[in-house]
């Protein structure tokens, strides 16, 4: 099929590779502009358009594709089979939506319509889900609200954070994209509407997602910093120490203790009590250094329990 492809970041990539592999025609890329990056503030490509110009495709990069200039310029596609979208970071407007034959398909990491919006990995890790999955659907003017092509279950493992698990979906989307395609091409798949009335929403990280509320039951705080690894990070200090949490575990449900306490520092890490049982830090990164142990920093740092 002669396809455009929409997407910016490493999520999006598996998709527009297993696409490519396929032997679909891509006859345009289009992704975010480049932005400035590192300690020297360079611009640099995203994930996406280093893959498109590996595989040598035509790559876009509006600022804005609803603007009259990218829609003028867009014309030269046509006619256009299909689009893929993932992880792309802009708005598609409602005449990009129209513009394929078979129409706008979007690789959403959720089960629709549960996790509309635009953390559904972290926001089904950190509300304590056990499956989520990926949903391949038609796009429309709403927010992740289109008919669903196909979906697919996926488990999340007890201790598996958003950097692992969103590798797993990525490359699940570019399967199931190839069979949505396809599917669509032969008739065989009928857009289902979703349950409006099932929906819930995960909005976008914010800096209070990062903090560590140790008032929180020991699971919750788990799940915060299972959902937040490796961005923004979940945050806390101890004593005067700004710390990144990368790994933790709850450690005694049962235990009861003034919440943010040090109850125990062991070979595993420190212990530190929350509103209901305690969680152990295992792995952390101190304020401009590097990441370490939780018992390497304690050692370091001389805690001693509260």
């Amino acid at each position: 099929m002669k396809l455009a492809f929409f997407g910016t970041s490493d999520f999006a990539v598996p998709t527009l590779q297993a696409c490519v592999k396929a032997g679909h025609q891509i006859v345009a890329v289009v992704t975010q502009p480049d932005r400035p990056s590192g300690r020297g503030r360079e611009l640099r490509p995203g994930p996406v358009k280093r893959t498109a110009l590996e595989y040598g495709l035509e790559v876009l990069q509006p600022e804005r594709v609803k603007a009259p200039e990218f829609q003028e310029s867009f014309k030269q596609y046509a006619p256009l089979d299909g689009a893929v979208c993932a992880a792309f970071g802009q708005i598609i407007p409602q005449w990009l939506l129209d513009f394929p034959r078979v129409g706008f398909l979007n690789v959403h990491p959720s089960l629709l319509p549960k996790y509309r919006g635009a953390a559904p990995i972290q926001r089904a890790i950190m509300a304590g889900e056990t499956v989520t999955g990926v949903t391949i659907m038609l796009m429309d003017a709403g927010l992740d609200t289109g008919p669903i092509l196909i979906q697919c279950e996926v488990p999340i493992e007890p201790e598996e954070d958003a950097d692992s698990l969103a590798p797993r979906l990525a490359e699940l989307g570019g399967e199931m994209v190839l069979k949505a395609l396809l599917g669509l091409e032969k008739g065989e798949i009928r857009p289902q509407p979703q349950d409006d009335t099932k929906a819930t929403y995960a909005k976008m990280l914010g800096p209070e997602d990062s903090i560590i509320n140790w008032n929180m039951p020991a699971e919750a705080i788990v799940n915060q910093i299972r959902g937040v690894t490796p961005k923004p990070g979940a945050h806390t200090t101890i004593g005067k120490t700004a710390l990144k949490v990368w790994h933790a575990r709850v450690c005694d449900p049962t235990a009861k203790a003034a919440p943010g306490a040090i109850l125990s520092i062991r070979d595993e890490g420190i212990e530190i009590a929350a509103g209901q049982g305690s969680v152990i830090l295992i792995a952390v990164q101190p304020e401009n250094r590097k990441q370490m142990t939780a018992a390497e920093f304690a050692r370091g740092a001389r805690l001693e329990k509260s």
